[in-house]
């Protein structure tokens, strides 16, 4: 096994052998662009650490990294058209860049390429990871419609917005990991433990993000603080600072988060107030807790060491304890 940092370095250099830039450039320019904007690198380390703790060559892993990682970049440049995001990374994001067609096709042949990539495997091994990569990133697309359709709602529920980040980021979480162990030939049972693993991971992943994205600090952050607020997102904070407050503060929030309501740096500072207020914050911070104790328990079933279990803990103690 190696360290987080040895996976990570090892899927830069594989990525930057196979950056091709080529005609149009205005088509490749916006992908090379994105995809090297650096960023956590998560699910492709996740796909490598998960082939080498099934006992095989990491190395063989990093095509699937790479699919894993183009279309996740995919999903961030629609995504950001969709939400008018200004930064990514803490730089433009490719429509403020470029502009939104270019953003929009860039896009496009950015999930081409990531299917590609599974030509590298032979022909069980390729049909398997597609089968899996078609079904999360047809949940990816619908997380990301229901993520849409909770902006003109003001009744979501905890458990519709628990599925909601579920398909929209958890699924490829835990698809990283069951395509590490794909690759690796590791037994049904791993593959869907491995997958429990991350599904629940990328919950507590998804609700650390949208605590971030109130509490964190704009220096580490690398997105604008306070976007899901400017963008009426009900987030676990929302709901949970609904749930949890008095009458009064119940309607304030709903007049803030109303479309009538104007942007400001007032609107953050005043929401924020409320969630920290109402107990939502300590709330969101148990839940992070939580989710990350549902996949440690996952571990306990998977036919690897000990060792090795401590290391995926370790991975996910790290991920909970981050600031960006």
């Amino acid at each position: 096994m190696h360290t987080t940092e040895k996976y990570r370095a090892e899927f830069i250099s594989f990525l930057d052998n196979h950056t091709i830039v080529k005609e149009p450039l205005s088509l490749y320019k916006p992908i090379q662009y994105i995809l090297n904007l650096g960023g956590k690198r998560l699910r492709p380390v996740l796909t490598l650490m998960a082939a080498d703790i099934f006992n095989n060559d990491y190395q063989k892993a990093l095509p699937a990294a790479l699919s894993i990682e183009v279309f996740h970049n995919f999903s961030l440049v629609h995504d950001d058209i969709m939400d008018d995001a200004p930064l990514r990374r803490g730089q433009k994001t490719v429509h403020e860049k470029w502009n939104i067609n270019t953003g929009i096709l860039s896009g496009d042949a950015m999930l081409i390429m990531a299917y590609q990539l599974f030509e590298n495997y032979e022909t069980n091994t390729f049909q398997t990871l597609a089968k899996l990569f078609s079904k999360t990133a047809l949940e990816v697309c619908e997380g990301q419609q229901y993520d849409v359709d909770f902006e003109n709602r003001s009744d979501v529920t905890v458990s519709e917005y628990l599925k909601m980040i579920e398909y929209k980021t958890a699924v490829l979480v835990a698809a990283a990991l069951k395509m590490g162990a794909i690759v690796a030939q590791a037994s049904i049972e791993d593959q869907n433990n491995i997958y429990e693993f991350g599904r629940n991971l990328g919950i507590a992943f998804q609700l650390q993000d949208d605590y971030l994205d109130a509490f964190g600090d704009p220096k580490t952050f690398g997105k604008q603080v306070g976007g899901d607020i400017i963008e009426n997102k009900k987030t676990y904070l929302y709901i949970k600072a609904l749930e949890f407050s008095n009458k009064a503060d119940q309607e304030e929030l709903q007049k803030i988060f109303s479309n009538n309501y104007k942007a400001s740096k007032d609107k953050i500072d005043i929401v924020k107030q409320i969630f920290k207020a109402s107990g939502s914050a300590e709330a969101t911070k148990q839940a992070i807790e939580a989710y990350t104790k549902k996949a440690f328990l996952v571990l306990e079933g998977l036919q690897i060491s000990e060792d090795k279990k401590t290391l995926l803990k370790n991975f996910g103690n790290d991920l909970m304890n981050r600031t960006v």
